[in-house]
């Protein structure tokens, strides 16, 4: 069984009537809130090389995947049908290789003073760098698995804070 969300055992977007909706946020305090998650593309070795060597006649393949987890974080009520769009403060995208798990662990940590939570912007990011790695390997490697993408830690809003065990 997948581990509570904290603030109540409902699901908020969905009204009396079953019908899914737009929670209504105006009525919410404007705090200070951040949302973490993470993720994992798990590849072949010499996938990893050459993205670790500049080996990839693609180019700088981290850094296009860093910018695609921003640019994605910041276009999340665009793709996320009832999510409220939000002023971003802050979003930190990085990418970590692991030679050793022939893997990049992406972690992605976004900021924001509102309404509502940036749990989704966050794990939005998240998808869309790993995605990006994807697209950018894949004529080497299509075996390549996204794993593991979850929100570590969120704080701020009325539910305060919560953190993954």
């Amino acid at each position: 069984m997948p581990p509570s969300g904290g603030a109540g055992e409902k699901l908020t977007h969905v009204n009396a009537r079953g019908e899914a909706h737009m929670v209504d946020v105006g009525a919410k305090a404007v705090t200070r809130r951040e949302a973490i998650a993470a993720g994992t593309l798990h590849m072949q070795r010499q996938t990893l090389h050459l993205v670790l060597t500049g080996g990839h006649n693609k180019g700088d393949v981290l850094a296009a995947a860093r910018i695609a987890g921003i640019m994605a974080a910041k276009k999340t009520a665009e793709l996320i049908p009832l999510c409220h769009t939000i002023a971003l403060s802050a979003i930190d995208v990085t990418l970590e290789p692991d030679e050793t798990a022939a893997a990049i662990h992406c972690r992605a940590c976004v900021r924001t003073s509102g309404q509502t939570g940036a749990e989704m912007e966050a794990l939005t990011a998240v998808q869309i760098a790993l995605l990006t790695l994807y697209d950018m390997c894949k004529a080497v490697d299509r075996a390549m698995v996204m794993t593991d993408i979850r929100l570590l830690a969120k704080s701020g809003g009325r539910s305060g804070s919560w953190t993954r065990a």
